[in-house]
């Protein structure tokens, strides 16, 4: 039998039985009969357990994922998906600025467009192809520095690391002096390795942290900022492979694919839907909307729920938001962070937890002691791949780093969990924050050769500095 990651019922059913402990439902009956039949737990890294089910546990897996789909969640009123309710709970909601914020000038009050002007209106310096560049950049080179590292337990990554004396992380990876019982022990993320160690580096591999990024560039370019979530849908269906998705995008698609229709896409057998697949996604959605955070995290919002509820969709509205604060290149990483925490309902797990990393980063000057703080309080409970403790992370290596770019990735790749989605969304805002492309240290950017790989549409060896160009097109667009 075909070992299929991500979508078997047996597999699904442990990692619904966490998630529903962790949004308020009572999963414990549910787990007795689970356990009673001789159903596996939840595979701890891959996304498919090493024996086949037989089809009286695969068929009960799918009675008990639909059963507990009905339990109501005693979270429901603090952390709503809806984006009216969500607003409803933000008191510090930011206003939307409209075409203002791109065209300097007042918000029309009766119309969508811009205020008429004597001349052309003068972009922001945000809207510079340059500093979209950085931004394009640094989630690329962030990726890369994570991807060996990948599905690597903490401890084993400061081994690695200290092995060569790269720590506390500073450059890349690399196997040139490891001892060869510590590679036994702890082998590099295998699909990685030849493609992110500092000697097998020559351009930007393929990963799926650059591949949404591209994605939602292409839902912009045939639908504009108007896009809807069918539109989305849409787009992935013709051009994202299907083997290219994993976790919570995978469920999604096969949803589609079984005519199930956005919401509902999200919420379907879908135990990762608060997991960190839609916050990989959300820095398009940012980088066009620069200085109009609640635009930014509202497109995201349309965007995340074809996969996502809850704090799944809240991570890539606070990435979102930071990063159109960031894009107007007139504030500093701390203002920026709080403004995505203004889109995220204040009792949700995801706000209590990025307010906790906040406060590590600031109390303590180790960031290894902020790292085992948040392991100590998520790790037992959250997958490695779980929105909340990687927002976490993300938000707590920007603090304590002051949004320095090296510091940024640096930190939030060697706090664990999931390396490479944490070091883009990190070096993403810090690239951004950077400004310009010759910001960056030349040893992160060199390697890159200014090529992406990617299986999506027509963007397979393209350059940084294109992307850019194509993406400030987009900001002007409506």
């Amino acid at each position: 039998m075909l070992r299929l990651t991500w979508v078997q019922p047996e597999d699904l059913l442990g990692h619904e039985l966490r998630q529903a402990a962790q949004d308020g439902r009572e999963p414990k009956a549910i787990a007795a009969r689970w356990r009673a039949a001789g159903g596996p737990d939840a595979p701890l890294a891959a996304g498919a357990s090493p024996s086949p089910a037989s089809r009286y546990l695969r068929q009960l897996a799918e009675d008990l994922l639909d059963e507990l789909a009905d339990f109501p969640s005693a979270l429901a009123d603090d952390e709503p998906t809806d984006l009216e309710k969500i607003r409803a709970l933000c008191p510090e909601w930011p206003p939307s600025c409209g075409q203002s914020c791109r065209w300097g000038g007042t918000r029309p009050k009766e119309s969508g467009t811009p205020p008429a002007r004597a001349s052309a209106p003068t972009p922001t310096p945000a809207t510079t192809p340059q500093h979209l560049e950085s931004a394009w950049l640094g989630r690329a080179v962030g990726c890369l520095l994570g991807k060996p590292v990948e599905k690597l337990p903490l401890e084993a990554i400061r081994q690695l690391a200290r092995s060569t004396g790269n720590w506390p992380l500073s450059t890349w990876f690399t196997e040139r002096g490891v001892p060869q019982d510590l590679l036994t022990a702890h082998p590099w993320n295998r699909r990685s390795a030849s493609t992110s160690l500092a000697e097998n580096i020559d351009g930007m591999p393929e990963d799926d942290d650059l591949n949404y990024p591209l994605l939602n560039l292409i839902v912009l370019q045939r639908h504009g900022k108007s896009f809807t979530t069918t539109d989305v849908a849409r787009t992935w269906l013709e051009e994202l492979p299907a083997g290219r998705t994993f976790t919570a995008e995978r469920i999604a698609y096969r949803n589609l694919l079984t005519g199930l229709e956005p919401p509902h896409t999200a919420r379907h057998r879908n135990p990762f839907r608060e997991w960190i697949g839609a916050l990989i996604r959300a820095d398009v959605h940012g980088w066009t909307n620069p200085g109009d955070p609640a635009a930014a995290a509202e497109q995201a919002h349309r965007d995340a729920t074809l996969t996502h509820t809850a704090n799944g969709v809240y991570a890539a509205m606070f990435t979102a938001a930071t990063i159109a604060k960031a894009a107007t290149g007139e504030h500093d990483v701390h203002t920026c962070l709080r403004t995505g925490l203004t889109v995220v309902p204040p009792r949700s797990r995801l706000a209590r937890a990025v307010h906790h990393a906040i406060q590590l980063a600031r109390e303590h000057d180790d960031f290894d002691t902020v790292v085992d703080a948040l392991h100590a309080t998520h790790a037992p409970t959250h997958h490695w791949v779980h929105a909340v403790p990687n927002t976490a992370l993300i938000a707590a290596a920007l603090t304590h780093s002051d949004g320095d770019f090296s510091g940024s990735i640096c930190r939030a790749v060697s706090g664990g969990w999931d390396t490479d989605s944490g070091g883009a969304t990190a070096g993403s805002i810090a690239g951004l924050l950077a400004k310009d492309p010759a910001a960056l240290p030349d040893r992160w950017t060199a390697p890159l050769k200014n090529r992406l790989s990617t299986s999506i549409g027509d963007f397979n060896g393209i350059g940084f500095d294109t992307l850019a160009h194509l993406t400030h097109r987009e900001t002007h667009r409506s």
